[in-house]
């Protein structure tokens, strides 16, 4: 059975950084595009980035460009998620999720099947 577990959420002060580790079990990584998404209470999940199983593909959202990095180690069967710059708005549930190799990856939370229970990352001062 695949399962994924998020690592690396925290309290932050605004400017800072984290990275998030999504480590994979079951199956190996190589096997599925891997996906991060957000969300805080009472809206919906928003996507963040994704990669193709082969690390050839990736995507972001347009409000994540430039502090966001997404990057795979299949061979460590682990994803990882560094944030830079972080704001306030940043604060959230962060998940990873799995999906089907695709040719090129989507930020469609119905896309993924398998997600993580989550990391919660906040953002104060």
């Amino acid at each position: 059975q695949l399962q994924l577990v998020e690592s690396g959420g925290g309290l932050v002060h605004p400017g800072g950084s984290l990275k998030l580790s999504c480590t994979v079990s079951g199956y190996g990584l190589e096997n599925y595009d891997i996906a991060w998404f957000r969300q805080v209470p009472g809206k919906d999940r928003e996507g963040i980035s994704c990669l193709t199983w082969s690390g050839d593909s990736e995507k972001y959202a347009d409000s994540m460009k430039g502090r966001f990095t997404g990057s795979r180690h299949n061979t460590e069967n682990t994803a990882y998620l560094q944030m830079t710059g972080l704001t306030p708005e940043d604060t959230a549930l962060y998940y990873c999720a799995a999906g089907p190799p695709l040719f090129r990856c989507v930020l469609t939370p119905a896309d993924y099947h398998t997600w993580g229970q989550g990391t919660q990352v906040t953002v104060s001062s």
